[in-house]
């Protein structure tokens, strides 16, 4: 089996997917202009998607509320410090950030929604780099 994609109920999926775009390189892969306002978007892999979208069929999380170990969404960094620099200046909040010996380097970031974004440098990768790319 092979994931598709994660999906989330937010506030906001239109903006948040413009900021997931230009900020993380998503690619909008479909996108609904009407409630629900569903956008699907893939990882620069083309395998993965995240969807954002606005159902008030259910309550939308208090992503803000939330500890960033119950629920987040990992990205691969090569470069966690300049990613973390460049994603402060467009509005995230630093939660916390993390160095071991092994040369892994975990960023934790919230978006400007409080939804929790995580950056990895693996000191050894965990996926293979045909994963990757």
């Amino acid at each position: 089996m092979k994931i598709e994609h994660f999906a989330f109920n937010v506030k906001d999926p239109i903006s948040m997917s413009k900021w997931y775009s230009e900020h993380l390189g998503l690619k909008t892969v479909k996108q609904v202009n009407e409630d629900p306002f569903t956008t699907f978007m893939a990882d620069n892999s083309g395998r993965v998607m995240i969807e954002f979208y606005n159902n008030p069929a259910d309550n939308v999380p208090r992503y803000g509320e939330m500890h960033p170990l119950l629920l987040h969404l990992a990205f691969v960094s090569e470069d966690p410090a300049s990613d973390k620099k460049r994603l402060l200046e467009a509005g995230a909040t630093l939660v916390s950030e993390d160095k071991f010996e092994d040369g892994t380097h975990l960023l934790m970031l919230r978006d400007p929604w409080g939804f929790s974004i995580q950056f990895c440098k693996r000191g050894t990768p965990m996926l293979s780099n045909s994963e990757l790319s």
